[in-house]
Order: structure tokens, then sequence, then C-alpha cells
């Protein structure tokens, strides 16, 4: 248990040096120290990769909108799709959308960021002018080093934890090194999906295109004038079959007023 608590103290010891930015380690006991140093990084400081790294290639998230009209929807359709399967990417949704004045369709596509200009450049083909046209592109070189550096360190901090965890005297020792090897191994496993999210955005491009045709509003008058149409010859259909199911009360309407024209005749026939 004194070994543990000794280790405990030396990391505190530890973190706040690094804080310090490196203090000096006057005061401390020797034996402390020494624990100390098993922990330091080694002398291949991550630092220095990461310059190189940065010098070599930077990480960048490229995103785009595009919007445009165009006179042929089925044909601009067809030819996302192509340039999609030609730069082999895929689409992630699509949405269509009609109203009186405009039929338009959203879609989101999927594609090698290394792809992203070729792209860009086929589908601008034909169109005129872009309502929409917003490119951008966020470096996220530093924050992906950032984390791959604190990941390798954790990892060697959960192999130091490993090898004392095989000197443990008793269970007490062996539930608090393994308290701790858990933690790490949490925060390993959330900074490994964070890396694999931005390798998966920086590898694949999203660009968001929607293109639309103006709906004349001719032909929206000739809607609802072919609208009232359908509906004026229902209503005839309708009015048709009323009249035939009430033949009967008509048929007794035309003999009662044929009756009644005969005995009005026969009075003015009289009185004259």
């Amino acid at each position: 248990m004194q070994y543990i608590q000794s280790f405990t103290i030396a990391i505190g010891i530890s973190l706040l040096a690094l804080a310090c930015g490196g203090g000096s380690s006057e005061g401390v006991p020797n034996s402390e120290i020494s624990m100390v140093e098993e922990f330091k990084a080694p002398s291949n400081s991550p630092v220095q990769e990461t310059d190189q790294v940065v010098q070599s290639e930077r990480m960048l998230i490229r995103n785009g909108r595009l919007e445009f009209e165009t006179e042929n929807l089925e044909a601009t359709s067809q030819q996302i799709q192509s340039a999609v399967k030609k730069y082999q990417g895929y689409m992630g949704s699509e949405q269509s959308y009609n109203t009186e004045r405009r039929q338009s369709t959203t879609v989101n596509v999927r594609i090698p960021s290394r792809s992203f200009d070729g792209f860009i450049e086929d589908i601008s083909g034909g169109v005129e002018q872009f309502d929409v046209k917003d490119i951008s592109a966020r470096d996220v070189t530093e924050e992906f080093l950032d984390v791959e550096a604190r990941m390798k360190n954790k990892k060697e901090l959960e192999a130091r934890y490993q090898e004392i965890l095989k000197k443990a005297q008793n269970v007490k020792e062996i539930l608090e090194i393994e308290r701790e090897i858990n933690s790490l191994r949490s925060d390993i496993e959330s900074m490994e999906g964070r890396l694999n999210y931005l390798k998966n955005q920086v590898s694949l491009s999203s660009i968001q295109i929607t293109y639309y045709k103006e709906t004349p509003k001719v032909t929206a008058f000739g809607k609802e004038f072919s609208n009232g149409f359908r509906s004026g010859w229902r209503n005839l259909v309708w009015f048709l079959v009323g009249l035939v199911n009430i033949w009967p009360f008509l048929l007794l309407s035309g003999f009662a007023i044929l009756i009644i024209r005969k005995q009005i005749t026969r009075i003015k026939s009289k009185n004259s």
C-alpha cells in the first residue's frame, strides 16, 4: 500500500511540475524524484513529431453547398449521379419539393477529399449562374495531433499501471489500480472515437446540392382551370344521379301539374 501511495504522490508531483513549466525539483525526496523520472515522456517528444507532420501535410475538412436553377431536373440528376460514381462517392440523402412556382431537389453527397475540386467542376458544367456557391475548409491538424499525442501518453500510463498491477500485494491495491486503469481506458476510447471521426471528415468531403426549376404562373392557372372543369363535371354527374334516384317523385309531380292545369282550363272555359 505504501508503494501505491508513493506512486500517487509521484504522479501529482509530475503533473505539478508540468503545470509550472518544468519547475525545479528542489525539496522533493530522492525516492519520489526517481519514481517521477520513470513516468517522464520519452526523449522523442510528440511535439517534434507534430512539427514534422504539420510541415508534410495538413488535415482539412472541406465542405460545400451549391444551389442553382436548371431547365431539366432529370438531366441534372443524372449528371450528379454520374459524377458521384466517377469519383467513387455516395449519396447520403435526397429530398424533393414541389410548390406552385418551383420544383426542387436537394441531395447530400460524400466525395473523397482528393476529388473535391474535380467533382465541383463536373457539377458546375452547364450551370449559367449559382444562387449559392459556398466552399469551406477547416484545418483540424492541430486538434488531431493534440488528441493523438494525449492518447499516446495515456496508453503509456495505462501500460505502467498494468505493470504495477502485477506487483500489487492485496485486494485494495488491486481495486485502486484497476479503477485508474478503467478511467484511462475510458479516456483512450473517447479519444480514439474522436480521431476516427476526424479521419472520416477529412477523407470524405460533404457537399449539399440544391437544383430547381421554376414553374410558370400560366401552368398554375391552367392547373386550377383543369381542376375546376373536373369538379364541374363531377357535380353534373352527381346531379344526374340524384335525378335518377328521385324519378318517381318527378313523375308524380308531372302528373299533378297536368291535372291542375286541366282543372284551371275547365274553370276558365265555364266562366267564359
